[in-house]
């Protein structure tokens, strides 16, 4: 179990520092491989953390609902996995839209530039997605001073397929993201606990394109948290920004995709029922609505 953040890591740096170097012709050339002119699931915003790390065993199902600015909608039944290794500091994390239902509409395959002789299979269809797995290590445990701190090294897959069809780039992409997190303490009922949190998180993501270079871009984020006992109310403002933007042509990348997203989790013993809302604020055309359960398992105390 131990060795498992090492492979993550070293599989990420091996894809850092295996791509194809540009040269002056490519690096004029726009590919439009981003999440504007694919499907939501399509690299989307890596979802913010808070500066800490899941401490148990937490196995999250989930139903997203996608409604695309451009009529397009899309379905998909989601999973999350958190494990932790051999410490509350370290966990692996593996999540995935296990499958998506999709229908296009003529302007959503126009935005997408779906070829002609691809248009009429486009339409509607269901597909398995990529698959995301990150090491998360819990580098500093918050105090009176020092925050909470975050290392996060994580893959995506190529396993998502349908590239002609606009859903997924069928290509590898990683990020690498710091989040800190600092959480302060209100009110007088100690049966309800109630803490204020902010975080911010910054990073580096890239994803290979069609001309086989990588798109390097920042990642920025900042959240607000109101937690206690029985629930938890967050807000974040989050996204990445590519470095290919627009060319001479004045044509356009759309690889800086921002979104604004608020999570509402209410704890009943084990088990967490999850809600989300996500709005695309730039290169991101899509509302998201999410609605899930969770079950949390302390698995480090039963190994004791």
């Amino acid at each position: 179990m131990r060795i498992l953040p090492l492979i993550t890591l070293l599989l990420a740096v091996n894809q850092l520092f295996g791509q194809t170097p540009l040269n002056k012709t490519s690096q004029r050339t726009i590919t439009q491989i981003s999440p504007y002119y694919f499907g939501p699931n399509a690299f989307a915003v890596p979802e913010m953390l808070d500066g800490r790390v899941q401490t148990t065993l937490r196995a999250e199902l989930a139903t997203d609902y996608f409604k695309g600015f451009r009529g397009d909608r899309t379905v998909d039944a989601a999973f999350k996995l958190n494990v932790p290794l051999w410490t509350d500091r370290v966990n692996l994390s593996v999540w995935m839209p296990a499958m998506e239902w999709y229908r296009n509409t003529d302007e959503s395959l126009a935005a997408c530039r779906v070829q002609d002789e691809n248009i009429e299979d486009a339409r509607s269809g269901h597909l398995a997605g990529d698959v995301y797995v990150s090491t998360d290590m819990q580098i500093l445990r918050e105090s009176d001073i020092i925050p909470d701190l975050v290392l996060r090294a994580a893959l995506k897959t190529a396993s998502g397929f349908e590239s002609f069809h606009a859903r997924y780039y069928d290509s590898p992409g990683y990020f690498f993201d710091i989040s800190v997190g600092k959480s302060v303490a209100v009110g007088q009922s100690e049966k309800w606990k109630h803490r204020l949190r902010a975080a911010l998180t910054t990073g580096f993501l890239c994803w290979q394109t069609d001309l086989g270079r990588q798109n390097d871009a920042t990642q920025f984020g900042v959240m607000g948290k109101w937690e206690n006992t029985f629930f938890s109310l967050s807000v974040s403002l989050a996204g990445y920004s590519g470095w290919e933007h627009n060319n001479q042509n004045g044509e356009l990348a759309h690889d800086r995709p921002t979104v604004l997203r608020s999570d509402l989790v209410c704890h009943f013993g084990q088990l967490d029922a999850v809600a989300v809302y996500q709005y695309g604020l730039r290169d991101y055309p899509y509302h998201l609505l999410r609605l899930g359960v969770a079950y949390r398992l302390d698995i480090l105390s039963i190994m004791k």
